[in-house]
């Protein structure tokens, strides 16, 4: 046997074999150096976008993702920006990604869901939902979510139990509280309706909560025939979101019922004044002038 030979073969496939191995090391030390780019990148997008910077936050998301297409972050942040500039087919893609490459992070399942829902895909919102609830039950927004979902099947009793779940687990959801008062409202369930409120106003103040608080106690208040009480919200309301022509045509109703031509008048057009009216509340407005109509023949009761 020639022993020369044979050593030299395995000094061969020695060199072959570390060779390999260093190839190997250096694509893997390559390819992580580009995800850690990637990386840091992405975190400069989220601080641009917590900034308020959008534009900037997209440049750097798209500038990881030439880097790394495999980062799960940027796609997420993408999908966040091209929502911001409703371009909510391109940020469903982008979410979509995300939930991919993630492995089903229940955050991101819970936000993709919320985009399905936000633009009526309601199956797909609905299964998402239950993603979420099945990898973190603990998670109160997936469990507003599923209730969101119910809401929208106009399942409102199965929705009523999702949201309860939801302020189980975060009592000071204020979202879900207002959602829970509406569908209350709904149900003319109206000492529920204020009994929630009540908890939204004592945990954020009166001054601090949201003008939707003020408004739903309105409503609540004065089909309890708590006039006074309501006028005192809807005027609140009115102060705290100087823009929504709802406050207004709350007011105006209120007026009507207590025979206040002038005041319901006047009511009517600070709320055609409102920069923003959606078609519900220009229904209304028709409404209300018919009502003015046939409170113009009625005993004048302003004083």
């Amino acid at each position: 046997m020639n022993y020369k030979r044979v050593y030299l073969f395995i000094c061969l496939c020695i060199t072959m074999f570390v060779c390999t191995l260093g190839c190997r090391a250096i694509t893997s030390f390559g390819d992580s150096g580009q995800a850690l780019t990637a990386r840091r990148l992405s975190g400069q997008g989220f601080q641009a976008m917590h900034d308020g910077n959008w534009e900037s936050a997209e440049e750097l998301f798209l500038e990881a993702l030439e880097i790394s297409d495999g980062d799960d972050r940027a796609h997420w942040g993408l999908a966040e920006s091209y929502w911001k500039r409703h371009d909510q087919d391109l940020a469903i893609e982008q979410m979509e990604r995300a939930v991919q490459l993630s492995a089903g992070d229940p955050k991101l399942v819970q936000r993709l869901g919320r985009m399905y829902l936000e633009v009526g895909r309601v199956p797909e919102a609905e299964r998402h939902s239950n993603w979420a609830l099945e990898t973190d039950r603990n998670s109160a927004e997936a469990w507003a979510l599923r209730a969101d979902c119910f809401r929208a099947a106009q399942e409102l009793n199965s929705a009523l139990a999702a949201y309860h779940r939801a302020l189980a687990l975060r009592p000071d959801f204020a979202d879900v509280q207002i959602k829970t008062a509406e569908i209350y409202l709904s149900q003319a369930r109206h000492d529920r309706v204020l009994a929630t409120l009540d908890r939204v106003q004592d945990e954020t103040g009166l001054t601090e909560c949201p003008a939707e608080v003020d408004l739903l106690r309105g409503i609540a208040m004065r089909e309890l025939g708590r006039f006074d009480d309501a006028r005192r919200c809807f005027a609140r309301a009115t102060e705290k979101d100087p823009d929504d022509a709802t406050p207004h045509l709350q007011l105006a109703e209120l007026a009507l019922l207590q025979g206040r031509k002038k005041d319901a008048a006047l009511a009517v057009e600070k709320a055609k004044e409102r920069s923003i009216i959606s078609e519900d509340e220009t229904s209304w407005l028709k409404q209300l002038d018919q009502q003015q109509a046939r409170v113009a023949v009625a005993p004048n009761r302003d004083w």
